[in-house]
């Protein structure tokens, strides 16, 4: 191992707390940079090299390794989820959805994960505070991923046209979910005051969106969905663009920003 693609292993690990995120294309530009040659991935035993690294000196997981952004807090072991097939956590999903309402400068609102339980719990009076500070009514999407036992789904609401759109990527429709989102935002509307919106509301259910071909990868999927709809770019992406994005989204969590 030479002493450059030692330190690029070390600084990788050091800035990701673990190798989950690393690929080897990270790792081909890395060796083109420090090398000024064409190298191609037979010609560097990625997996061996950083098989070497890890019963070395990265034996231990990256001591107290945390990522902190706004009000969230990513441990090691929520950055985990999203390695392999593992199924996303509340953790993952909230901070990313904070990432995708600062790209959108603030037209996108993302609801939290726990918003829909509270509403189904408590009501309409058991989630009014979540949005004191909020105007819903001023943004054009609302982004609310939905937590059904062991899946996730999303409602994305087109605020110009009052339509509220399901996205689920195993094809199953809770009728009951939008029909309770509509309540919401028509005794949201009347407590804001807001006569237009308390009317005229349409429900979608999407079809022909990228599907899921295992159990684990649906909120992988949801992500995916919120950060296309909130740049308004098409939903292009497959089950088989699973392992790239969850590498992406890994690295995107520990940069505190979106990439391009």
């Amino acid at each position: 191992m030479t002493p450059f693609f030692l330190e690029f292993l070390e600084s990788f690990y050091i800035k990701y707390g673990s190798f989950i995120p690393l690929s080897e294309s990270d790792v081909l530009e890395h060796l083109k940079k420090t090398s000024n040659s064409d190298l191609s991935s037979s010609e560097v035993d990625i997996k061996a090299e950083m098989s070497r690294y890890r019963a070395g000196l990265a034996s231990a997981p990256v001591a107290g390794f945390m990522v902190t952004y706004n009000k969230h807090n990513l441990r090691l072991e929520d950055l985990g989820t999203l390695e392999d097939q593992n199924w996303l956590n509340d953790q993952i999903i909230n901070m990313y959805g904070e990432l995708i309402m600062d790209v959108a400068e603030q037209k996108v609102h993302f609801f939290n994960s726990f918003f829909y339980k509270q509403l189904v719990a408590k009501g309409y009076e058991g989630v009014k505070r979540w949005t004191k500070k909020v105007d819903l009514f001023s943004k054009w999407l609302l982004l609310i991923p939905i937590h059904l036992e062991i899946h996730w789904s999303l409602i994305a609401i087109t605020m110009a046209t009052k339509t509220i759109n399901y996205y689920d990527s195993q094809g199953i429709v809770f009728r009951h979910t939008t029909n309770n989102i509509m309540k919401y935002l028509q005794s949201e509307a009347r407590e804001k005051k807001q006569a237009a919106f308390q009317k005229g509301w349409k429900i979608a259910i999407i079809k022909g969106i990228p599907q899921q071909k295992n159990d684990s990868d649906c909120g992988v999927f949801v992500l995916e969905y919120c950060r296309r709809l909130s740049v308004k770019q098409p939903l292009l992406f497959s089950q088989n663009n699973m392992p790239q994005i969850r590498k992406r989204i890994y690295k995107e969590l520990c940069d505190r920003r979106l990439n391009d």
